[in-house]
């Protein structure tokens, strides 16, 4: 399953900052971060990188039959290998790893997810998300 592709705007870097109060320059000022990085410009944070897996997620993968709500459970492992630049079209490859029926009613998910920058050999980030999704018993 794979999400569509979605600019990864200066603007979007910039609303994450306020939101998060990480204004570092290699975010936040183009200017310097073209004069002071190796990047040529301007990065998204990492934090907004994988933010965005929830929306991605949304758009490529398919709902469990009959789970009236997911959350999230958080991450076994994620690794930030290359760095997003700012204007970069990115999108996420998802592989369902595991799916694991509770008998509460919850089910166990598990996706290794590679979040790909559109012309680049090395991707963002990969990881393995953890998700719950409810099923209410049948009465």
């Amino acid at each position: 399953m794979v999400s569509p592709w979605r600019v990864v705007s200066q603007e979007m870097i910039d609303r994450f900052a306020d939101a998060t109060d990480d204004h570092q320059f290699i975010h936040c000022d183009p200017e310097r971060a073209a004069r002071e990085t190796q990047f040529g410009g301007t990065i998204a944070h990492g934090f907004l990188t994988l933010s965005l897996l929830s929306a991605m997620a949304f758009e490529a993968v398919p709902r469990l039959e009959g789970a009236d709500i997911g959350v999230n459970q958080g991450f076994d492992t994620v690794r930030f290998v290359a760095p997003v630049k700012t204007g970069s079209r990115i999108r996420t490859r998802f592989v369902l790893a595991k799916v694991k029926p509770r008998p509460s009613g919850w089910v166990e998910i598990a996706h290794d997810v590679t979040i790909e920058i559109e012309g680049s050999a090395k991707p963002a980030l990969t990881a393995r998300w953890l998700t719950l999704a409810f099923i209410p018993p049948k009465d």
